[in-house]
């Protein structure tokens, strides 16, 4: 709760004001039921015109100050329910963008945006209720029964039964339900996943036919969904029927009670009447408690998810002084070992030792799972590894500013991510500074000029969101442009031409020839052509390596590379290209 609430910042004054313009409201409303006895006792049963003018006319300026107050109370609590929200979100924003992929990998991305939105609303009107009715609610229910106290202290003991039964069946309710919200947020996750999958994935699900599975998979997610909130909510109904139980059990006894005081001579009509009032008030604070709890119960199960968001905290950190130039392209891996889960005893990557020269055009190449993926994940420090030593220009990555490390090791992965906007716009994440001509150079040396030129409007050309507008060929292309732009020591293309024909394949790889000598460039890749041309090969097979030698040698002396080639060439040679 305090590392959610440390967000409130400069809207918890807003806040402040809120709680003591609601004291004020209170005050001002508890004082009316004791004037009402005076115009009562004092004006009407003894005649005094005089009084129920004076204090009639009290009456309705406090009422009107008491309707000011609560205004302005309500807009600043809007002010600071909103603000507290906004930042919140953009806490949880700031605080993910400092995440390594291993903290990313423990929150599913519908799980973020569940606790972006559903769980911060939630938090959101907890906060607006707590600071208005949080303090309305208490002030109003011990100002009536101290009023009660003064008008009539054998009547107290009413009220604290009917506390004590409400506080008890309270309490009950929200100690059950807290765990039925916990498993019920957790189940907007799943609904989410659903939905964002089956949408982002529309193409696929249209072409295979399974509308159907997808809507089975929905009902099934929805309706667990469903089955909780109807749990839930079928606790938290117990609220009124307790608290209509409580209300009328003080009503009838104090009716009782009150009769015999007034026959007795030891109340007065006027006490008996401003006693009602204040008994009303006093339930409906206890109402509003209950709505309070009900509220509360949620936003605590919302709470603990938007905290584990903000308590989390980045695996990798930079060093106290940090190397911010990279001095070539090398690359050394020191015997590695790494595992993304550590302690299970299963490496992704083990015993690596591979030493690249500055300038080098290395192929690797493997199975599904062999490794490709965590070893260049490794060189830009998107892990870190659990033994051994990765070293860029002759420096440990870990001793490097981060920033400046990935600034000089550009990666395509292998999921080709373009964003709304222009197509000039997307080349230049790669250098934000970068010319018109600098960015027809990249797209030239990724052989993408020549569909960017086909386009109307050219470099001006609007991608859609996640590309859709462009094929995947074309894609990769254009994220290959933007990785070149960075002018990087290193260049890494992770599968990245997979659905590029070979013809394009090769001039993009004689492109990097001419255009990057002094680049380090990596190729992973599932056909043989996009790599028989490296200098060297990297063979891997189960996170080690089974060879690494020129595609020459390989051919003579390793079996599992001889085997991708001769399936390959067998088969037809690539999709494009004769055997």
């Amino acid at each position: 709760m305090k590392i959610v609430l440390k967000q409130a910042g400069k809207y918890a004054k807003d806040a402040y004001i809120t709680m003591g313009l609601t004291c004020g409201e209170v005050l001002l409303e508890i004082l009316m039921p004791f004037i009402t006895a005076i115009i009562i006792d004092d004006g009407l049963q003894a005649s005094n015109l005089s009084v129920v003018v004076k204090y009639g006319l009290l009456m309705v300026l406090m009422a009107v100050v008491s309707l000011a107050f609560g205004a302005t109370a309500g807009r600043f609590a809007a002010k600071s329910s909103t603000g507290f929200a906004a930042n919140l979100r953009e806490a949880i924003y700031n605080n993910v963008q400092t995440f390594s992929f291993s903290n990313i990998d423990k929150f599913s991305v519908p799980g973020l945006v569940t606790r972006m939105t559903t769980d911060i609303t939630n938090v959101q009107w907890a906060y607006m209720m707590c600071t208005r009715m949080a303090v309305r609610a208490p002030l109003n229910l011990i100002f009536s029964f101290i009023m009660c106290l003064i008008i009539c202290p054998q009547i107290a003991p009413t009220f604290g039964i009917a506390a004590l039964f409400l506080f008890i069946v309270l309490g009950v309710i929200m100690v059950v339900t807290i765990r039925i919200f916990n498993r019920m947020f957790d189940g907007y996750d799943d609904l989410n996943a659903s939905v964002q999958e089956n949408i982002s994935a529309i193409r696929v699900v249209k072409a295979f036919v399974r509308e159907d599975h997808e809507d089975k998979k929905f009902s099934k997610a929805s309706t667990a969904l469903y089955k909780l909130a109807v749990k839930a909510e079928s606790l938290l109904a117990f609220n009124n029927p307790a608290m209509m139980l409580a209300v009328y059990f003080c009503i009838i006894m104090v009716s009782w009670m009150g009769a015999e005081f007034i026959v007795s001579g030891t109340l007065t009509t006027g006490d008996l009447t401003s006693l009602f009032s204040y008994i009303m008030s006093l339930l409906m604070s206890l109402m509003m408690l209950s709505m309070l709890v009900v509220m509360i119960t949620m936003s605590i199960a919302s709470v603990r998810r938007i905290s584990e968001v903000l308590r989390e905290t980045p695996d990798l950190h930079n060093p106290e002084n940090p190397v911010f130039e990279v001095p070539n392209g090398d690359i050394d891996f020191s015997h590695v070992n790494f595992s993304y889960k550590t302690g299970t005893g299963k490496n992704a990557l083990s015993d690596i030792d591979l030493h690249i020269k500055s300038g080098e055009t290395i192929g690797v190449i493997g199975g599904t799972g062999a490794g490709k993926s965590s070893l260049v994940n490794l060189i830009c420090r998107l892990y870190d590894v659990n033994e051994g030593e990765v070293r860029v220009g002759d420096i440990n990555v870990k001793d490097y500013d981060m920033d400046a490390l990935r600034n000089q090791v550009a990666v395509v992965l292998q999921k080709n991510t373009l964003f709304t906007g222009t197509i000039l716009e997307n080349l230049r994440w790669g250098n934000a500074d970068a010319t018109l001509d600098e960015c027809r150079a990249a797209c030239r040396a990724a052989c993408a000029d020549e569909f960017i030129d086909r386009f109307p409007d050219g470099y001006d050309t609007r991608i859609e969101r996640g590309g859709n507008n462009v094929s995947g060929g074309q894609k990769q292309r254009l994220c290959i442009a933007r990785a070149l732009l960075k002018n990087p020591k290193v260049l890494i293309l992770d599968d990245s031409t997979s659905a590029v024909d070979t013809a394009t394949d090769a001039k993009i790889r004689a492109a990097f020839r001419e255009s990057i000598p002094g680049t380090t460039k990596i190729i992973i890749a599932q056909r043989i052509s996009s790599v028989q041309d490296a200098d060297r090969i990297l063979v891997l097979d189960e996170g080690r390596i089974n060879a690494f030698d020129t595609h020459e040698n390989l051919l003579k002396t390793n079996e599992i590379y001889r085997d991708i080639y001769e399936s390959q060439i067998n088969g037809g040679g690539d999709f494009d290209q004769p055997a």
